[in-house]
């Protein structure tokens, strides 16, 4: 049995909009095993320095990540699409374990394969530490990001 990620490729925005807005919630649930599900099990990824290959991978890179990470929200934003890519522009928001808050903000290319699994992920990012008083990312972090919550263009990121 094949294993299928909806919507799949070739993206329309609306379609892209959909995919962008599930590996957001996805994400956001800090859960590496159920992430790592979104991806085909020999996917290719360049995140920072980092370079993963495979489901095992992505869970141990994603289970370092948050246990640094501390109270992490994402927005992601379709950026542009074509065919079975898709362009994302994000930014996260984290403390680390003394206290200290940052903002992430970055880039990825996506390309799925025809099941609507991640094969690659090219991920750019910088980190900007940031007073708590500056957060602009507030939802209860047991749920996905509410719908009403503004996302990066309307929060002038």
């Amino acid at each position: 049995m094949t294993e299928q990620r909806p919507p799949l490729p070739p993206f329309t925005e609306a379609t892209a909009i959909l995919k962008v807005r599930a590996a957001e919630d996805g994400w956001n649930s800090c859960d590496p095993q159920r992430v790592s599900l979104a991806y085909t099990p020999d996917s290719r990824w360049r995140n920072r320095a980092d370079f993963v290959v495979g489901r095992e991978e992505i869970v141990a890179f994603l289970s370092r990540k948050w246990a640094r990470e501390l109270d992490y929200r994402l927005i992601k934003e379709l950026w542009a699409t074509a065919g079975n890519r898709i362009a994302v522009r994000f930014a996260y928001e984290y403390r680390d374990d003394s206290g200290n808050w940052f903002r992430a903000y970055g880039n990825e290319n996506w390309e799925f394969d025809e099941n609507g699994l991640m094969a690659k992920r090219h991920a750019s990012i910088n980190d900007l530490p940031i007073r708590e008083a500056d957060r602009k990312f507030f939802w209860d972090r047991s749920a996905p990001r509410p719908a009403g919550h503004p996302g990066l263009s309307e929060l002038g990121l």
